[in-house]
């Protein structure tokens, strides 16, 4: 994701709230791949750490499954803030998501 303005708090950086959406859809599509094509998915919790400013020009959100379930999958994510010299870990995230069977 690029740096917005628009995204940021008073500091410039980007906001926590920012973080926290894109750590929460990165948890939930990783957990999403292991669920029916016939589910749709719900967040039920999470923890996010924000460990360092948002600051960057670009930003990287990666989730991966730590517990699947046949009801919840627990998940979890890191944040990475990007400019032209390196990657710095910014946020992370513990997440649990429930499966909800459509009702078509």
């Amino acid at each position: 994701m690029p740096y917005d303005m628009r995204f940021s708090q008073q500091n410039g950086f980007l906001h926590g709230g920012i973080v926290s959406a894109g750590l929460d859809t990165a948890c939930g599509l990783a957990s999403y791949t292991l669920m029916p094509a016939t589910a749709d998915i719900l967040t039920v919790e999470f923890k996010i750490n924000l460990l360092a400013p948002a600051r960057g020009q670009t930003f990287r959100f990666v989730g991966k499954v730590v517990k699947p379930g046949r009801t919840l999958v627990v998940s979890e994510g890191h944040a990475y803030a990007s400019d032209d010299e390196r990657e710095k870990l910014i946020a992370t995230m513990s997440a649990t998501m429930m499966t909800m069977q459509r009702q078509d």
